[in-house]
């Protein structure tokens, strides 16, 4: 699945190198940047895509991909919708490329802000829809039964997720999902610290509420 994204990705991004985005600086002037600025790894992808690198593309989009992918999915519980926003982030990312000055921000962070406004974009055009799928059980499962147990798991966190405020769930995600601390998620979504921690605590609260009831029937009453 991200081995085809990629492809489009990767694609989009030549079209769009082909209508003359992103205009590349001088080879030159791209050159004396990576020479005299101390950039770390990320940053100096970027230049180096801008610059004309034929390898950059791929590593930026086998590193960002699965990041832009994994947050979408969580948010939106659409695979195809998740796949859409993964692939128009890293188009975003590509188009940014040139102008991107170094240390202005953590490329992640950026690009977690990118996909959290594409996917709360979404969010606020579309009525709130329940999970119709269960999430997919890994290979390996110790048993049918545990299998089931552990989808049915996913998919009532999925769907509890789903029902809170987009904010909540941007900031619950973003902590508990994928481990984030919370100066990088206040800078992500363009609050306070102080207002990370509270929409984290809210989050976690309304799901709480929402998984009161069903811990007997997802089976943790019967859990070590």
């Amino acid at each position: 699945m991200v081995e085809a994204i990629t492809r489009r990705t990767e694609r989009g991004a030549v079209r769009q190198e082909l209508l003359g985005r992103p205009i590349r600086p001088s080879f030159q002037a791209m050159s004396n940047v990576l020479d005299t600025e101390p950039l770390d790894e990320d940053d100096r992808l970027v230049a180096l895509y801008a610059a004309g690198d034929g390898a950059a593309p791929r590593i930026l989009t086998a590193r960002f991909l699965p990041l832009a992918f994994r947050l979408a999915m969580r948010m939106l519980a659409n695979r195809a919708e998740a796949e859409d926003v993964a692939q128009e982030a890293m188009l975003r990312l590509f188009r940014a490329a040139p102008g991107w000055r170094p240390g202005q921000a953590k490329l992640s962070t950026w690009h977690y802000r990118v996909t959290a406004n594409l996917c709360t974009d979404r969010l606020r055009k579309r009525p709130m829809l329940p999970l119709d799928e269960a999430a997919e059980v890994a290979d390996g499962a110790p048993s049918a039964e545990q299998g089931l147990t552990q989808a049915a798991r996913h998919a009532a966190l999925a769907r509890a997720l789903d029902g809170l405020p987009e904010r909540q769930r941007t900031a619950v995600v973003l902590r508990h999902i994928e481990g984030l601390q919370n100066p990088e998620i206040a800078e992500i979504m363009g609050v306070g610290v102080e207002a990370v921690e509270s929409l984290v605590a809210r989050g976690k609260r309304g799901l709480t509420a929402v998984l009161a009831d069903q811990r007997a029937a997802l089976g943790y009453d019967h859990d070590g």
